[in-house]
């Protein structure tokens, strides 16, 4: 298992929808994140400063690399493109995270 931590950015205003989406997230989007190795996976807003701070857990042999070219995941993007801040593709801007402590 290995974890990946990173954060995005959310548009002023928008926590509540961000919320309202997730809780309704498609059953195939997470069908395609469990079956590239994903299988714990949370996503905290500092409210603040609307920077999302996202958390996963992967599986050691995994193709979540893959994920951006899995058509419901860039159906998704497109979908949150409107409230996050995104690259071209729609895409979310990420920045990826360095783990320097853990504790079990």
């Amino acid at each position: 298992m290995k974890r990946v931590a990173f954060t995005m950015k959310l548009k002023p205003d928008c926590e509540a929808e961000y919320k309202k989406r997730h809780d309704a997230i498609w059953p195939e989007l997470v069908k395609a994140l469990q079956d590239a190795g994903v299988y714990d996976y949370s996503i905290f807003l500092d409210p603040d400063t609307n920077v999302l701070f996202a958390v996963q857990k992967v599986k050691e042999c995994n193709s979540a690399d893959e994920l951006p070219t899995n058509p419901t995941v860039q159906k998704w993007w497109a979908m949150m493109a409107d409230i996050m801040d995104t690259n071209p593709d729609n895409s979310p801007v990420c920045k990826d995270i360095e783990e320097v402590f853990h504790m079990e």
